[in-house]
């Protein structure tokens, strides 16, 4: 049927982007986040400790920074669950209802003028919860402005 959709065979990066702008809250969607890609196979020179995961984008806007110019801790938490999400559908390689049990955010340092780079990786993918580690970087560096670790029910 029209507008009906079929969980494809894998979750690729369309799949998450279509995922991304129909599932997650309109103010989510108002960070303008991207899928900057999503892994659900190793790829052929990965090393053991490989781990499926996604990588998104925020772009930098006056409006998620607070007083000083400096992006707020709630917009890098908001990107750091959200990309956590889709590279647990991209692990499970297909949508599945889930919801947060526990995300631990560690603030390294602040990021100002300057988009910023969430890269999630699944370390477990369990039948009723799941775990992951977030990276969160600045795009202007590369560097490290902090840390997540999450925990997801999975319904």
């Amino acid at each position: 049927m029209a507008g009906d959709h079929i969980p494809s065979a894998t979750f690729d990066i369309e799949e998450a982007r279509r995922v991304l702008a129909e599932v997650f809250a309109p103010w989510v969607q108002d960070l303008g986040l991207s899928v900057i890609g999503v892994e659900y196979e190793p790829p052929a020179n990965a090393s053991a400790d490989w781990q499926p995961g996604a990588i998104l984008r925020m772009p930098f806007s006056e409006r998620l920074c607070r007083h000083g110019g400096v992006v707020c801790g709630q917009a890098l938490m908001a990107l750091a669950d959200t990309t956590m999400v889709i590279a647990v559908l991209s692990a499970n390689r297909g949508y599945r209802p889930m919801t947060t049990v526990d995300q631990t955010t560690h603030f390294m340092r602040p990021v100002a003028q300057s988009d910023v780079i969430a890269d999630a990786r699944v370390v477990r993918l369990g039948r009723t919860m799941s775990f992951g580690r977030i990276t969160i970087s600045s795009s202007s560096d590369n560097k490290p402005v902090a840390m997540v670790s999450s925990a997801f029910a999975m319904l």
